[in-house]
């Protein structure tokens, strides 16, 4: 895995991130992590998006898997972070045409495009492309075409 970034971070010293290094904990729209409370919240300084984790501090976590030897994990992890910043309706969809039986093939193959070509997710396209061939394999594909309100 190649990742680069402009703040020195060693996966091996600074685990865990929260605890070690919050300076490289922030939020999508930039709070620090100790900013981050009920109060904050109650006083509608923080919005429900910044309890997301950004794409960056997923994927320093997946340096830190790496560097574990703990390769599954890294990859799951850098899938996650393809998937940050996408809306979680979106997400939603995803999640719900991957359950067997509720997509065709055609379906998770315009997912694996869209992935790719929309929303810069070129490992969760091949993700859905290898649950696509899985699921033909085993029959757990849909056969027909679903309208939206039957998914």
């Amino acid at each position: 895995m190649a990742y680069a970034d402009a703040v020195e971070f060693d996966p091996t010293r600074d685990y865990p991130l929260g605890r070690r290094r919050p300076d490289l904990v922030t939020t999508p729209s930039g709070l620090r992590q100790a900013d981050v409370t009920l109060d904050a919240l109650r006083a509608g300084t923080v919005d429900r998006d910044d309890v997301r984790a950004t794409a960056e501090t997923i994927k320093r976590q997946a340096a830190v898997a790496l560097a574990a030897g703990r390769m599954p994990l890294a990859e799951n992890l850098l899938r996650a972070a393809e998937l940050a910043a996408v809306p979680a309706d979106t997400v939603l969809e995803i999640y719900t045409a991957l359950r067997p039986r509720r997509a065709t093939a055609a379906e998770l193959e315009a997912w694996a495009e869209r992935l790719e070509r929309e929303l810069a997710a070129p490992r969760m396209a091949t993700f859905v492309r290898e649950a696509l061939a899985v699921y033909a394999q085993r029959g757990l594909l849909a056969v027909h075409e679903r309208s939206p309100a039957q998914v």
